[in-house]
């Protein structure tokens, strides 16, 4: 799990689950005056942000990823998109070391 590929998925569900609080349950409960939705996904994406940061700090010591990239992919994590852009930047900072 604490490999590249994991870090990867686990970004894409952390990146997805933010955006669809974001995108979906902010304006369900800001437009229609019903906060359900924002409970339910607010909570499974506090969960899966505090997973990702594990997976995070687990897979930047077992693979040695550069310095930059811990700090970088938390920072990545609170951003709408942070996490894809985040993936894209440490596959092409591993290419370019190959």
């Amino acid at each position: 799990m604490f490999t590249l590929k994991g870090l990867r998925l686990t970004g894409y569900i952390e990146g997805w689950s933010l955006l669809l609080l974001i995108g979906i349950a902010m304006p369900v409960k800001y437009m229609l005056g019903e906060p359900m939705l924002v409970r339910v996904l607010g909570s499974i994406h506090g969960v899966l942000f505090m997973w990702y940061a594990i997976v995070l700090g687990l897979t930047a010591k077992r693979e040695s990823l550069a310095w930059w990239a811990f700090p970088l992919g938390f920072i990545g994590s609170i951003l709408p998109f942070g996490p894809f852009a985040f993936e894209k930047l440490l596959e092409k900072s591993r290419e370019s070391k190959i």
